[in-house]
């Protein structure tokens, strides 16, 4: 007899479905994530934890109802698996995560808010729920240690004609004083005079020009300089809770000059870096293909060579998606440090635990 298990099956049923395999099997650990984007991320970050006793299985939370979100990870089912094909007697409570089922979410400004909110106190406070520490995966994505390696992976062109980590930098110390103002606000309430969104139409470096980047720096700075001067106005007294702030969260690893790491993920990804990105691989595709026609050669050998290097560019949107360059970054150590902690107090660890 088979039965059709209901969605969100928590930790209670894959421990079970663990447990009737036998003792060489390797044990499947399930990790819902929030999107399809999330899984490939995710699946880069577990993969190396895997071995001869243990795999991650990378899924959504919910296949019937195309469920998607980080509320949708974190839920807590309220129905009961009736039977499961063991003697077709066991009943199943679905008590949340647990050793076979963990959660993989972003880490938004939960992990900044330091449970000022039950969402915040649950993503870091329970041992089954892995966070990104930066505002989501796309944050990784726009590492800029790494975006000289994806303008090369899009151009097939090695030359260094932009400091991404510079601009960054000072991208981030341009926004940083704002960035604090944002976190208090939310974390004490009053986040309506100055949301996320509003954050974002201040870090948008606008019309920004690979020859001369710092005038977008200017505007930003002019921009944030106005918006602070209004919510000093608005909140006279928060001096004391400001510089509070703006010390801890350097506790919290988030440093002047990556800010943006800490920022919102999609706006990071498609307003600032994409249109950086495009315009700087823009410059060196003109470069290669005027190298090719410059060279000394006739006509038919330049047509096809410019044939040949056109038919492998890439789109950057596509390569910064695909880009991993990201590991050796300090948020993403930590993240792997608490992928090491989790197997460790789990008993399907197994004592092999690799340095990673």
């Amino acid at each position: 007899m088979s039965y059709r298990l209901k969605d969100n099956i928590t930790n209670s049923y894959f421990e079970a479905a663990n447990a009737l395999k036998s003792k060489q099997a390797r044990r499947r650990i399930i990790a819902y994530v929030e999107s399809y984007d999330d899984i490939y991320f995710w699946r880069t970050v577990l993969s190396p934890f895997e071995d001869d006793t243990r795999y991650f299985e990378v899924m959504l939370p919910s296949k019937s109802k195309l469920q998607r979100g980080k509320k949708a990870v974190l839920a807590s089912p309220e129905t009961t698996v009736k039977k499961f094909k063991a003697d077709n007697r066991l009943t199943l409570p679905l008590d949340g995560l647990g050793e076979a089922l963990i959660a993989c979410v972003d880490a938004d400004y939960d992990y900044l808010l330091q449970g000022a909110t039950p969402q915040s106190r649950r993503v870091l406070e329970s041992p089954y729920v892995l966070h990104t520490y930066v505002y989501a995966i796309e944050n990784y994505q726009c590492y800029a240690p790494s975006l000289h390696n994806v303008c090369v992976s899009v151009t097939l062109n090695d030359h260094r004609i932009f400091d991404f980590r510079g601009y960054f930098a000072a991208f981030s110390e341009a926004i940083f004083p704002l960035f604090i103002w944002s976190v208090m606000l939310y974390r004490n309430g009053h986040y309506p005079q100055f949301s996320i969104t509003d954050f974002n139409r201040i870090a948008d470096p606008g019309g920004f020009n690979v020859d001369n980047p710092e005038l977008s720096l200017q505007n930003i700075r002019r921009k944030v300089g106005v918006k602070i001067r209004e919510l000093q106005r608005l909140f006279p007294n928060a001096k004391d809770e400001y510089l509070k702030l703006k010390d801890e969260v350097k506790t919290l690893g988030i440093t002047p000059q990556t800010t943006y790491l800490y920022i919102q993920g999609h706006h990071l990804f498609d307003t600032v870096v994409a249109p950086i990105l495009t315009k700087v691989c823009n410059l060196l595709r003109q470069e290669r293909q005027r190298e090719i026609y410059l060279a000394t050669a006739h006509h038919t050998q330049k047509r096809n060579e410019m044939s040949c290097y056109e038919n492998s560019l890439q789109d950057v949107k596509v390569m910064l998606k695909k880009n991993n360059g990201y590991i050796t970054s300090e948020p993403f150590q930590r993240l792997q440090n608490d992928v090491r902690r989790l197997l460790e107090r789990s008993s399907i660890s197994n004592n092999s635990i690799p340095n990673v």
